[in-house]
């Protein structure tokens, strides 16, 4: 982000299932921060009055169930008009960015990274002067995502039918950590790690 130059902005992205929360925590254990940018959108769309009242007059009361995002019933509404996740994002993501702006002032580190779902499906790749891809076989993706979410097989496929390739990712991207085996993912982190000390 250039009006944050002073720190270095690494980027970490994935499509769903390949880790890249598993992936981030590794950074972290070399000493960077990490800054989670869809848990703290989903704690802001918990915690903010203003987002609240937004997303209940975009989808109505059920939005929101005791005072607590109804993200199964938000869910339902974007897949039925697609058009509501970037209603949606308009009102989270400029919340996030103060947020993120305010959070990486008080770092102090060579580099932080910035974990998000969608770099370049939302033209995002210019935030950051580095970015890494986590890809992982779809299979082990698959299997991943059904075990952490209880999806069925068919309910993932079709997420990941929806996100970008992991080919035009890598494209896209300054390196790529494959992680299907965690021992030799951890080992790629380390070695991007030393490389982007190496380069500041």
């Amino acid at each position: 982000m250039k009006e944050l130059q002073k720190h270095i902005i690494v980027g970490i992205t994935g499509g769903i299932g390949s880790g890249k929360t598993t992936i981030s925590k590794y950074f972290e254990g070399f000493g960077i921060p990490v800054y989670y940018a869809d848990l703290e959108a989903k704690a802001l769309m918990n915690r903010s009055k203003v987002i609240k009242r937004k997303l209940i007059a975009l989808f109505g009361d059920d939005a929101y169930i005791n005072n607590t995002l109804n993200r199964d019933y938000l869910r339902s509404q974007i897949f039925k008009e697609k058009k509501m996740l970037s209603k949606m994002n308009a009102i989270v993501h400029p919340k996030v960015g103060a947020h993120f702006k305010r959070w990486v002032k008080k770092q102090n580190a060579p580099y932080i990274l910035k974990e998000v779902a969608i770099i370049f499906e939302n033209n995002l790749q210019n935030q950051y002067d580095y970015i890494i891809t986590v890809i992982a076989d779809k299979e082990e993706r698959v299997k991943r995502v059904m075990q952490r979410d209880n999806s069925s097989r068919d309910s993932v496929k079709a997420i990941i039918k929806n996100q970008l390739s992991d080919q035009e990712k890598i494209k896209k991207s300054d390196f790529v950590i494959e992680n299907n085996d965690l021992e030799a993912a951890k080992l790629q982190a380390q070695i991007i790690h030393n490389n982007l000390i190496s380069n500041i």
